[in-house]
């Protein structure tokens, strides 16, 4: 257990786990606290007025026409002759916590009396720099839970797509706004009914913090080590409460 960044592993596999606990560059930047100050979280159950707009397929068209005239990039949308659309949403990822990627090291092996290449599986945790950010092509139909199982890949994460969430992110009045969207959501339509400016709309790519602990989203040794880290400190816990209690009952009778 990591005092720094709490991170967790078998003891027999720590020399297999790289991981800078220093946290992640330019983390006490100005910046990030500035803009903390102002987000502001919302429900993810509260439709943005983006979702509430419905539009039948002459609007659809008429919509990637002003959203093309207005962009100065070749990241243009395109209506497919099924009536879906296709097109670019631009996603900054911020995670405050490191993320882990597959590695491989080959090692001899002693069978057979002479070395032979063998992979061994292994994981590599590292933080991604402050400012990452990523462009993906995606559908009119493609749904924010298919954004993050695309961007893990693209960054071959190896991590549980249900510790991310996306959120959109808007500027009205000073404040900044966040909200998570719904594993249904389609970010591109959001993004056609928005129009191109990040302001009033743009993608994040955040840690999924519901308020309570996903355990579903842990793997089984992750699971496993958990209940010994609270199986210690339970009894770390007794032992206090126990050495507490045998010295007030020490002071009472050295009192009688």
């Amino acid at each position: 257990l990591s005092p720094d960044c709490s991170f967790t592993c078998h003891y027999r596999c720590r020399a297999l786990v790289q991981l800078d606990c220093s946290g992640p560059p330019g983390a006490g930047d100005e910046d990030d606290g500035n803009e903390q100050v102002l987000e502001k979280d919302t429900n993810v159950d509260e439709p943005s007025e983006w979702e509430k707009t419905e539009l039948d397929q002459a609007q659809v068209e008429q919509r990637i026409k002003e959203y093309n005239s207005q962009i100065n990039s070749n990241l243009f949308m395109s209506l497919n002759k099924d009536g879906s659309y296709t097109g670019f949403i631009k996603v900054q990822l911020k995670l405050v916590r490191p993320v882990s990627v597959p590695a491989t090291k080959r090692v001899p092996s002693l069978q057979g009396g002479r070395p032979h290449p063998q992979g061994v599986k292994r994981r590599t945790s590292f933080y991604l720099p402050k400012g990452t950010v990523k462009h993906l092509h995606i559908l009119s139909h493609t749904r924010a839970s298919e954004v993050i199982d695309a961007l893990l890949r693209k960054f071959t994460v190896i991590d549980n797509p249900r510790k991310f969430a996306l959120f959109e992110r808007s500027e009205k009045d000073e404040q900044v706004y966040l909200r998570k969207l719904g594993d249904e959501e389609q970010p591109l339509r959001l993004r056609l009914l928005a129009g191109p400016s990040e302001k009033v709309l743009s993608f994040i790519l955040k840690e999924n913090e519901t308020g309570e602990v996903n355990w579903d989203a842990f793997t089984l040794p992750e699971l496993h080590n958990f209940l010994l880290i609270l199986q210690r400190e339970e009894e770390e816990h007794v032992r206090r409460l126990r050495h507490r209690y045998a010295r007030c009952r020490q002071k009472m009778q050295e009192a009688l």
